[in-house]
């Protein structure tokens, strides 16, 4: 299937629209390889905060940094739309001519796009772009935990004096991975990197996916959800947050993982209650976790998790990678480029609008 491009002179006109994780510069560098065929503006927005919502469509993001009018100033004249975490709403789709629009994040929650789709508008994704990022930081996670490294950081931290000799590091003797289980919950585009590196690590590996995996990644035993909780000396979630697995890991969770496992979230906040995993690592039941994500607290109220001598606690650094913005960019830049040739753009999150194009044709 193709997408014949619309008769037009010149190159095809694209805004890119950088942000403070984001710089448009990435995109710019990311599309040169188009050559003629795109002429690019930049437009950067701003490193504060959304501004409060003021349509239907912008409430319906989920979420997003910038001003939507800025956006809506810069679009006219546009054919394509390439955007990381800026706002794109029903008014800025009605600014332009708009032939494509791209977000280059695995979830487009900052892209309405069912206004696009009501509106005949491509929208692609880019998923995958930080898998590699994300399975890095988890395992250099399940590293440190088998290992104590909280506890022994925290030791020096609290004043604790450092060692003269191998026998004063008797307190914090840990375990190589070749000797530990890790169990994955999710085999997606992370659970699946994670699960190749740590193969080569030398961990046994267990999987389940609340959604039907594709292909399984060798060396992966799958299992059902209780099974591996309660074989796995460390857990770690990768599934994709829905509605229906609000808090997969609660209290009942927990209490089937093995006495003194370790517990490991890089995935979604929504996934796991905090309360529940405070409880079971206050109580012993678990000897560690370690989490890129956690719930946003009110301001100035400490998460409380952080206090405690057996978490290490990031702040949502999984996908915080030079690679990973560039391989987002790289994947937008894939998309216009088939669009310029008249084809169809990989990872298009709404397909259903070429068959309605064919068929007005």
């Amino acid at each position: 299937m193709t997408l014949v491009p619309e008769t037009m002179a010149g190159p095809v006109r694209v805004l890119v629209v950088g942000d403070a994780y984001m710089p448009a510069g990435i995109f710019t560098s990311a599309l040169a390889g188009l050559g003629a065929a795109v002429a690019v503006t930049e437009l950067q927005i701003g490193s504060t905060g959304a501004a409060a919502p003021r349509t239907d469509s912008e409430r319906a993001l989920r979420e997003y940094v910038g001003n939507p009018a800025d956006l809506g100033a810069a679009v006219p004249g546009h054919q394509v739309l390439v955007v990381h975490g800026a706002p794109v709403t029903a008014e800025i789709l009605d600014a332009a001519p708009l032939r494509l629009v791209c977000c280059a994040r695995g979830g487009p929650v900052n892209v309405d796009v069912a206004a696009a789709t009501a509106r005949g508008i491509p929208v692609t994704n880019a998923p995958g772009r930080n898998a590699e990022a994300v399975a890095e930081l988890t395992l250099a996670f399940a590293l440190m935990l088998i290992r104590g490294v909280p506890a022994s950081a925290r030791y020096l931290i609290n004043g604790g004096q450092h060692a003269d000799s191998v026998y004063e590091g008797r307190e914090f003797i840990g375990s190589e991975a070749s000797s530990m289980t890790l169990g994955l919950v999710g085999l997606g585009n992370v659970g699946s990197q994670v699960a190749t590196r740590a193969r080569a690590l030398g961990f046994a590996v267990l999987g389940y996916d609340p959604a039907p995996p594709g292909a399984i990644p060798a060396g992966v035993t799958t299992v059902g959800f209780d099974e591996l909780l309660s074989r796995s000396d460390v857990v770690s979630v990768h599934a994709r947050a829905t509605a229906g697995n609000q808090h997969l890991f609660g209290a009942a969770a927990f209490a089937r993982m093995r006495p003194g496992a370790f517990f490991i979230n890089t995935a979604r906040e929504s996934l796991v209650d905090e309360g529940a995993l405070a409880r079971a690592l206050a109580g012993g039941a678990l000897a560690g976790a370690a989490l890129d994500v956690v719930e946003r607290r009110p301001a100035g109220d400490r998460h409380p998790l952080l206090d405690l001598p057996n978490v290490i606690i990031t702040p949502h650094i999984g996908g915080a990678t030079h690679e990973t913005l560039r391989r987002g960019a790289l994947l937008c830049a894939a998309a216009v480029g088939r669009l310029v040739s008249g084809q169809v753009p990989d990872n298009l999150l709404n397909p259903g609008i070429l068959a309605r194009k064919e068929a007005s044709s």
